[in-house]
């Protein structure tokens, strides 16, 4: 009797999973799946079309609201079978006539295609609405026909394009090409015959893997916030043009969480008209794949770890020589010049002096100071979630000589992505901690679940350095900001703002050395300085006709500020009058 029963359950059981099968494939066909299928019925009759669909990606407004980044458009293809256009082969010009009063039509390619008698189905345009295929219909021209397409749209066109990537053919495939299109591959593409499939395994084996290795289909979520994003590629416009760079880049970045609410280069694309752009270099992401030699932006990291190993203090004293002689090597301040023999440490960052970042090194010792320069992950990629990361460059820091470390104390000889380098201050603002720099934080997926993306925040991942040595330097930045930069000028009265210019020299990879003529500029800084809310970094490549990164960035890093103060609304962290401006020469 128990076994008969046991045999009935089992039974009971089989029956029940066999109808939720059946129920859900049902409720899949028609609700989730209707769409697609309905287009796969359309085109059992049509040669050539396709079936094309992919997950929408968006940006994230303040508040929350989704704005379309990519997605996905419906609309029809107008195509001729010459097999039922015969009693035109000799008029196809009337029909030409017709077609194009209605859309414009490229007329030698129309009647190459139109006469290709025993070919059922040819091309003539893409992309066409409702309202135009219905007029067309209204002619009713034998073998002239529509056919319901989907295609790939960019609203924003060239916004956050280098983010957003594209999707493009390599040799039959077509897939993401570039930016979060390729990284999240496998959540934005479609798999026809997935979806069911991809259902049952996400309920039955709560398999726990990476976003980007998870097969369920899916839209993206970013951290981009649309306004944010706009502004930020104005100003980048902005110096491009005034200076004639051959390119601009930019970042803003909540550096306690690692959240990229804009990233943006110039000259820029249309991922909606890739065919357009002059040279394909224009797709590649310079702030992730190429690196740089940063200059003196660095020379935070040095004062960080100079504070931290409390081996100087903003009080320390140094005789300033104006040129240091390491290992036969000479090297100078920007201007080649001595400043005195009692400069403080606050001052040599405020007027940017080598001869200061180098004296911090050597205090600090070659193999403590290459060590710390280490663990602010110059040696590895951050792990941004964009595809071809670039590896830096900084082999100097492993040979424990005094030329090379103190040079790249103040930014030479090493070589850093931008992202990389932003990672790396970043957690000079949050109180000594590496954060991941990313773009993505939520995915929401087709069949109705979604999954926030969680990186370590401030204080959870790796520790460079302390929060007091971080506080004493954002002091120290500060200072330079409300007394040096611009002599004070640019000193916000009601927030203190964290920053430090840098100006490099452009290595020759042809006859080595240095161009005497060419430089990168950069400039970071975060605010407010004590609990800052965003880190914002910019770089030109090749400034012309102009020599400092003062002269260059100023102004649009503190446009960004400014913008981002009022866009957010951050209260104000000091009430304070201020000082009376004093030049530090």
């Amino acid at each position: 009797m128990l076994g008969s029963q046991n045999r009935l359950r089992i039974l009971t059981l089989f029956i029940l999973l066999a109808s939720l099968i059946l129920i859900s494939k049902l409720y899949f066909v028609q609700i989730i799946a209707g769409e697609n299928f309905r287009l796969r019925a359309e085109h059992q009759y049509v040669e050539g079309g396709n079936l094309f669909d992919r997950g929408g990606i968006f940006f994230s407004t303040k508040d929350g609201t989704l704005v379309p980044a990519a997605n996905v458009k419906t609309g029809f293809t107008l195509y001729v079978n010459p097999n039922q256009m015969i009693e035109y082969q000799n008029d196809f010009e009337l029909v030409y006539q017709q077609l194009s009063a209605i859309i414009p039509i490229n007329r030698e390619i129309f009647f190459l295609r139109a006469s290709k008698v025993g070919d059922p189905y040819e091309e003539i345009t893409k992309h066409l609405d409702q309202d135009t295929v219905e007029k067309i219909k209204a002619l009713k021209i034998p073998g002239v026909s529509a056919t319901r397409e989907k295609w790939r749209v960019y609203p924003g066109e060239t916004m956050a394009a280098h983010i957003i990537g594209l999707v493009g053919y390599a040799g039959d495939e077509y897939a993401g090409r570039y930016g979060l299109e390729r990284s999240y591959e496998k959540v934005l593409k479609r798999e026809s015959d997935g979806l069911f499939v991809n259902f049952f395994a996400e309920i039955f084996s709560n398999i726990k893997t990476t976003v980007n290795n998870e097969g369920l289909d899916g839209d993206i979520i970013t951290t981009i916030e649309p306004s944010v994003e706009a502004f930020l590629e104005s100003e980048l416009e902005k110096v491009t043009q005034r200076y004639s760079s051959d390119f601009t880049g930019g970042i803003v970045m909540d550096p306690n969480t690692g959240e990229i609410v804009a990233m943006a280069l110039t000259p820029t694309f249309d991922p909606n008209t890739p065919g357009t752009a002059s040279d394909a270099s224009v797709f590649s992401n310079k702030l992730v794949e190429d690196r740089y030699e940063m200059g003196s932006i660095i020379k935070a990291l040095t004062y960080s770890i100079g504070l931290d190993t409390k081996a100087i203090t903003a009080k320390t004293t140094y005789n300033d020589p104006g040129c240091m002689i390491l290992n036969t090597e000479t090297f100078c301040n920007y201007d080649g010049k001595s400043h005195g023999s009692a400069v403080t440490m606050q001052s040599a960052i405020n007027q940017s002096l080598n001869t200061g970042a180098a004296f911090v090194a050597l205090r600090v010792g070659n193999k403590k100071f290459s060590d710390y320069m280490l663990k602010f992950g110059l040696d590895e990629k951050t792990g941004i979630d964009l595809p071809n990361e670039g590896n830096s460059l900084v082999s100097n820091l492993k040979t424990n000589r005094s030329l090379e470390l103190a040079q790249a104390s103040f930014g030479q000889g090493i070589a850093l992505t931008p992202i990389g380098t932003v990672r790396a201050l970043s957690a000079l603002a949050n109180g000594g901690t590496l954060i991941t720099p990313h773009l993505v934080k939520e995915v929401r997926y087709k069949i109705g679940t979604s999954k926030n993306i969680d990186y370590p925040k401030a204080g959870e991942g790796t520790r460079v350095i302390s929060q007091e040595a971080s506080q004493d330097l954002a002091r120290m930045l500060t200072e330079v900001v409300d007394r040096s930069l611009r002599f004070g000028q640019m000193r916000l009265e009601n927030y203190s703002v964290a920053a430090k210019t840098g100006t490099a020299q452009i290595a020759n990879p042809d006859g080595g050395g240095y161009y005497e003529d060419r430089s990168l500029h950069s400039f970071f800084g975060y605010f407010p300085a004590y609990e800052p809310r965003f880190l914002v970094f910019f770089f030109t490549y090749y400034p012309k006709e102009v020599q400092f990164a003062s002269e260059t960035l100023t102004d649009s890093f503190f446009n960004m500020t400014k913008f981002l103060i009022n866009y957010y609304n951050i209260p104000p962290d000091r009430q304070v009058a201020p000082p009376e401006s004093v030049s530090l020469n």
